[in-house]
């Protein structure tokens, strides 16, 4: 339970909820009380009546009025529970609003390492299930258990002030019920936590194959997806028969002990009211505060099930907020995870860094992913304010590495990255990253409008902004094509836009952003001829003016670079202008023989350097490989 007690000391922004569900609570219980000391008035009453000690008609005033005082207490106690129980989901509400948004701060300061070995479906799902049961024990502790512990504590009380016996009696069945709870709960929770494994493993492959259902269907893998996500939620099942089986098997023992105890405290109840000792109106008194502590005693079985599920989802909540935040993360999103309650979150993005030169400085950078294992070695290289640097090298062998450092995804292992003039380490993530503007591969675009995708970078863009930068970036046409024209909803990750036209989108985003430097990671690399010439019109108007890093498919794009940087197993093999490398025997002359040749290994050796031959679309070439194998 000390993970609960956690999260309750980290919400100490709730105390006011506290507080009201703790006074609703003490006057749900105070008024819960008033009624068996009525019954017990009216009990005696009544039996003095019948007895012949009075008449019927000197007590009938008297039977009015308590049963009048019955309903006002009954009435008060429904409205106090129900006041109770408002307060009480308020505070479950806003406790999941506090937890889910310190979980998603985390996730955003968290580094790019964590989301390399981490499935999307099962980040979503922990977060379903952790602060879903949290928030549900909450709320059940709150509405119903909280008000019941402190009758029964008053109970006790009481009773003992008629005959202590039946106080220590009652006071048995709680340490003899948490003993046997605890016995159960090991397993119980290692059980669950095995079924939470192959919750999040399912939901993990279910986030991916709902992303990708067109490379599922076009393989018709419909049925092998299927039958593997049955078979984790079958997995469930069986481990929730042994879970169940053993929990029953234990709450059995748990309810018997109770029962065996009740029976104990009916048999002196009966015993001591037929021998004189209480009347008949202390018997139904204290029948009716034991049966009021018998209820909450019953409902432990309901409340230690929901606890323990409450406990193992906190357990997956708090080894996330336990991972150690980005070096350099957004301090709003660092104090988001810290504080008390939600902060008054701003967009305050850092304008980008004046761009001094050098733009970029490479100084003996080395990086490693695993430790032991590097991928770049001393690599250095400089370039200054609207200079054109393309890097070329094999496939793996460190050029978008260079690029994951120059956006802080990581940090390098040793040597000095400048930007800007200025070294990263004294950089925040949010100002290195306001000073460098990406185009990639695949768009990213997100479900929202063209407009929202533009803006993205700079929201408080005006319409005459955006529009501005979507013609420059050649998509001003197309967009004014669609009936909404700007407002137009693209859909999860832009499906109503072809691809030459998302990274239309992606270039005007980058154009706006107006960042100094400059990153195009194989930006048109996945687009068709056509597509490709419409959107280079856009990257050579978004490169005006900046310092740009360019990772290429085709020779041509970087034939008017001011300077080539070649990598070879991560360490520079040669840096210099276009004519200097042509002819100096090194990888990029090799390459421009390689596109002159038009022999099949050539174009295949020509490949693994993550390059095309120019003029041939790269899918009619995909197209020509598979028909001669």
């Amino acid at each position: 339970m000390s993970s609960l007690a956690r999260i309750l000391r980290s919400a100490s922004a709730l105390w006011p909820f506290y507080v009201g569900v703790i006074l609703s609570s003490i006057l749900v219980a105070a008024l819960g009380l008033v009624s068996p000391f009525i019954l017990r008035e009216a009990t005696d009453t009544i039996v003095s009546a019948v007895s012949g000690e009075t008449t019927a008609a000197a007590v009938t005033r008297t039977i009015v009025v308590l049963a009048a005082g019955l309903l006002v207490a009954d009435l008060a106690n429904t409205l106090m529970s129900n006041i109770g129980g408002y307060i009480g989901d308020v505070m479950a509400s806003r406790m999941r609003q506090i937890l889910s948004t310190r979980y998603y701060a985390k996730l955003l300061a968290l580094p790019q390492r964590y989301y390399d070995n981490a499935s999307t479906g099962t980040i979503i799902a922990r977060l379903d299930r952790s602060i879903t049961s949290i928030t549900q024990f909450l709320q059940s502790v709150s509405n119903n258990f909280f008000p019941m512990v402190i009758t029964v504590g008053a109970v006790m009380v009481i009773t003992a002030f008629y005959y202590w016996p039946l106080t220590i009696l009652l006071a048995l069945i709680f340490p003899l019920y948490m003993w046997l709870t605890a016995k159960t709960s090991v397993k119980w929770q290692a059980l669950e936590a095995e079924k939470n494994e192959q919750v999040d493993l399912a939901g993990g492959r279910f986030a991916e194959v709902v992303g990708q259902v067109k490379v599922v269907k076009s393989f018709v893998a419909e049925v092998r997806e299927l039958a593997s996500f049955g078979r984790r939620y079958g997995a469930t099942v069986e481990t929730t028969r042994r879970q169940s089986r053993y929990w029953h098997w234990m709450d059995f023992l748990r309810g018997g002990a109770m029962n065996i105890v009740f029976f104990g405290i009916y048999l002196v109840l009966f015993y001591r009211t037929l021998h004189g000792y209480f009347s008949l109106g202390d018997m139904v008194l204290l029948l009716t505060l034991v049966n009021m502590a018998k209820q909450p005693v019953f409902m432990l079985s309901f409340l230690v099930d929901a606890a323990q599920r409450a406990v193992a989802g906190s357990k997956d909540y708090f080894k996330v907020m336990e991972e150690e935040f980005e070096p350099t993360a957004n301090a709003q999103l660092v104090a988001t995870t810290q504080v008390s309650g939600t902060p008054n979150l701003a967009d305050q993005t850092p304008a980008p860094l004046p761009p001094g030169d050098p733009v970029i400085s490479f100084e003996d950078v080395s990086f490693e992913y695993n430790r032991g294992e590097p991928v770049i070695r001393e690599v250095s290289f400089q370039a200054n304010r609207g200079q054109r640097i393309a890097l070329v090298g094999e496939s793996g062998g460190g050029k978008s590495t260079l690029v994951n450092l120059l956006l802080g995804l990581y940090r390098p292992s040793a040597g000095v990255l400048q930007i800007c003039g200025r070294d990263i380490a004294e950089l925040s993530a949010a100002e290195l990253r306001a000073s460098v503007g990406v185009v990639f591969q695949d768009a990213s675009l997100f479900s929202g409008s063209i407009r929202e995708n533009i803006a993205y970078g700079r929201p408080d863009a005006s319409e005459a902004e955006v529009i501005d930068v979507a013609k420059r970036a050649n998509a001003h046409g197309f967009i004014m094509a669609f009936p909404e024209g700007y407002d137009t909803i693209i859909g999860e990750r832009g499906l109503r836009l072809s691809g030459g036209q998302k990274q239309r989108v992606a270039v005007a985003r980058a154009m706006l952003k107006d960042a100094p430097v400059l990153v195009l990671d194989e930006a048109t690399s996945a687009l068709d001829t056509r597509s490709e010439r419409a959107v280079q019109a856009g990257l050579e108007e978004l490169m005006e003016d900046r310092t740009t890093l360019i990772i290429a498919h085709r020779l041509s794009t970087i034939a008017d670079v001011d300077l080539i940087v070649t990598l070879q197993d991560g360490r520079v093999g040669e840096v210099g202008s276009p004519a200097e490398l042509a002819t100096s025997g090194g990888i990029y002359a090799q390459l421009l023989a390689l596109t002159a040749s038009t022999d099949a290994a050539d174009r295949r050796r020509l490949k693994q350097f993550g390059f095309m031959a120019d003029g041939i679309d790269h899918h009619e070439e995909e197209e020509e490989e598979l028909h001669q194998q």
